[in-house]
């Protein structure tokens, strides 16, 4: 891909000034004034600390089932981006991928993706923690960053906090573009073997929600991403929802 970079100090959503975009469109900001993940959830960062990424990827041709599967391919990519730029700083750190969208290092949150279409093309939104230390009360046990595993780009290379997330961002889309050509030529199944790999969720005891709160869920010992991209729950395929671990229940 021949990635098209557009830059804003500070934007309403980068999902939203994508949709206006093409394909090969990337776009960015150092802050989100109504920044927001699935199922209506709120994103909010310090200025200029995280990565704010959209970008424009073509589905044209793609039939409805396969284009679902994007989150998890966007998410194989931030991952391993994220485990580079671990290995590179001389902190590795263990690196998964929690069902639908969500990356984890070390078993604690560190990116979101949120993929949305609009007719021929998708947009990918992918929100990474990289240099921020400190989180809101309500999600400070379950979220990290970059800075926190000992990833954060350095050096005399990186002079400044732009150059910290630039760097994070290049590092997504140079792994992010061979991930999307193998998925648009081979389909799911060129990827789904990586992403097996790396599934947080398979062998925990779950609960999916449909939407954040619904009474209706699906609990059971998970068997972990399917070769369709749904989620085998107790052997029930579950297509979208909102994924818990019940600690409570020890995993097998």
């Amino acid at each position: 891909m021949n990635w098209r970079i557009h830059h804003r100090a500070e934007t309403e959503s980068t999902n939203a000034d994508a949709a206006k975009g093409r394909p090969g469109d990337v776009f960015t900001a150092d802050f989100q004034s109504g920044g927001r993940g699935r199922i209506g959830h709120k994103w909010l960062s310090p200025p200029g600390a995280n990565l704010m990424m959209s970008a424009v990827l073509d589905l044209d041709g793609l039939e409805a089932a396969e284009a679902a599967t994007l989150p998890l391919v966007v998410g194989l990519a931030v991952a391993g981006a994220v485990r580079r730029l671990a290995e590179a700083s001389g902190a590795p750190a263990s690196v998964s991928l929690k069902w639908p969208n969500d990356v984890l290092a070390n078993g604690r949150k560190i990116a979101g993706i949120l993929c949305e279409r609009h007719g021929d093309a998708a947009v990918a939104g992918i929100g990474l923690n990289v240099l921020q230390t400190e989180f809101p009360p309500e999600i400070s046990g379950t979220a990290t960053s970059l800075a926190l595993v000992g990833a954060a780009p350095r050096g005399a290379d990186v002079p400044d906090m732009r150059g910290a997330v630039e760097c994070v961002r290049d590092a997504v889309l140079g792994m992010l573009s061979p991930l999307y050509e193998r998925w648009r030529s081979g389909g799911f199944a060129a990827v789904y073997g990586e992403i097996a790999g790396i599934d947080w969720l398979k062998g925990r005891r779950v609960s999916v929600a449909a939407t954040d709160g619904d009474a209706e869920t699906v609990d059971g010992l998970c068997g972990g991403i399917l070769s369709d991209g749904s989620l085998d729950v107790g052997g029930e395929k579950v297509w979208a929802g909102e994924a818990h671990v019940k600690y409570d229940i020890p995993a097998i």
